[in-house]
């Protein structure tokens, strides 16, 4: 029997197991005082009351409260009622639970791959979210279309022909809740053509490769030179090539016209697809814009997009611009039903670009940006001068040279002064040699109150 104790105002959930009523209610106040959930000096209700609450005579209850009081787990008094008695409850010894070390926070981080997140624009968001929950059509309130809702897919064909030269359709368009998302629907589709090896640049980010590993693919590495960039005439039997083309990550180079041709030329010739993690292609300060790979051939390049850079990583919001030939695959691995991106933030999202906002936005940030990067290079120049800067022309971080053999105690003594740092070689495929020692600084991470406090600490560190 199973019952609600509405007497005292608040529910009290009591079991009643056994064979017998009496025993079964004995145990249940029992084990409610012995764990706590009865308190002592918490003053129970009459047996009449009880009796009635649980439907059970009023004998079983007197009962119950007699062999309690008897056992020293309640206290019974004229005047004062039945009370759970003022004892040490006993309880099962707590085992020590082993903490995993946790490092301490750095006072400041120029680790890359994040934008400053404190200049979110919270106000103007906050309006283009009003506008499209009033706007809002009901079928947004349900599962929805898996490639993602209809406004934003048009918004973001019209977006990134504009600012990308990609060459897209709304039904083509995919949402995600970010890159990694894309690339694990891009695994499983790839996996499905049977694809058995996926071609990455040497540089790059371990949890792609992961993602991708995991989906049962090999990665070879392509070769890179610092003065072309990844070089694609390395490929050959791939199924895929994972690229950062406009802004190769993290040594920031554009690839060569002449390699991006080459890619291209792979891609027709052998079926192969190109996946453009297209990642920061908005900041961009001493040079023509790079424009998307996919323009060169919409059927053989996937493009990747997303709000992380642009806005923030926490709003999980990507995009995907497929060939038509694999947008039924795509959509078909993300589910029946778009369970992952919610449908009131990309209809903010498409509000937030039609109106403007985001371009303001972008080009916003892209001054504030440019002026760190402005800042950094000369704060270097004066107090660190034999460190070359490198990759700076676009994107939201930066390459500092370092002397051979420095780059991990560079990291270590960092970490002294507060300060996180990444080396060049955590981004270094496992297949390359060794390289160039080099820190990878992201001058956009930090809030602006926090931006003249790590620049000196990096100063500090390497002067």
């Amino acid at each position: 029997m199973t019952n609600s104790w509405a007497t005292f105002g608040a529910d009290l959930h009591l079991e009643l197991r056994g064979a017998g009523l009496r025993a079964g209610l004995t145990e249940a106040l029992r084990d409610a005082v012995r764990s706590g959930r009865l308190a002592p000096g918490v003053r129970l209700p009459s047996s009449r009351s009880l009796a009635v609450d649980l439907g059970i005579a009023r004998n079983t209850v007197a009962d119950a409260y007699a062999e309690l009081v008897a056992e020293g787990w309640l206290t019974a008094r004229q005047g004062s009622g039945t009370r759970v008695a003022q004892r040490a409850s006993p309880r099962a010894a707590k085992r020590p639970v082993s903490q995993p070390r946790v490092r301490p926070a750095s006072a400041y981080s120029l680790q890359p791959g994040a934008p400053d997140l404190a200049s979110f624009p919270r106000t103007q968001w906050l309006k283009a979210a009003r506008r499209a929950l009033t706007d809002a059509p009901n079928d947004a309130f349900g599962y929805g279309d898996p490639r993602g809702r209809i406004e934003l897919r048009t918004v973001l064909a019209d977006y990134l022909a504009r600012a990308r030269g990609v060459h897209a359709d709304p039904s083509r368009i995919v949402i995600c809740s970010g890159f990694v998302h894309g690339l694990r629907l891009m695994g499983t589709v790839l996996r499905g053509r049977r694809v058995r090896e996926v071609a990455v640049e040497s540089y790059g980010l371990d949890l792609h490769w992961n993602l991708l590993s995991g989906a049962g693919l090999r990665l070879p590495a392509l070769p890179f030179d610092r003065r072309l960039g990844t070089d694609t005439r390395a490929l050959g039997r791939e199924g895929a090539v994972l690229m950062t083309p406009a802004h190769q990550f993290p040594i920031g180079l554009p690839l060569h016209p002449d390699r991006r041709a080459a890619a291209v030329d792979w891609a027709r010739s052998t079926g192969g697809v190109i996946l453009e993690d297209d990642y920061d292609g908005e900041f961009r300060y001493d040079r023509q814009p790079v424009g998307a790979l996919q323009g060169l051939d919409p059927e053989h390049v996937v493009y990747f997009g997303t709000a992380s850079k642009s806005l923030a990583p926490g709003l999980r919001l990507g995009w995907m611009v497929l060939p038509e030939a694999l947008v039924g695959e795509v959509a078909a691995a993300k589910g029946v039903s778009d369970w992952s991106t919610s449908a009131l933030d990309q209809l903010t999202l498409a509000e937030f670009v039609s109106s403007g906002a985001y371009d303001r936005h972008v080009r916003g940030m892209r001054v504030r940006y440019r002026r760190r990067r402005d800042e950094l290079v000369a704060a270097l120049a004066a107090r660190a001068p034999s460190v070359r800067v490198t990759g700076i022309a676009a994107g939201l971080h930066a390459v500092l040279e370092l002397p051979e053999g420095t780059e991990r105690s560079v990291v270590q003594a960092a970490a002294w002064q507060g300060l996180a740092l990444e080396g060049l070689a955590r981004y270094r495929h496992a297949d390359v040699g060794a390289g160039r020692d080099a820190l990878v600084v992201g001058y956009g991470t930090p809030s602006d109150s926090a931006w003249a406090g790590a620049l000196d600490a990096l100063c500090r560190v390497l002067g």
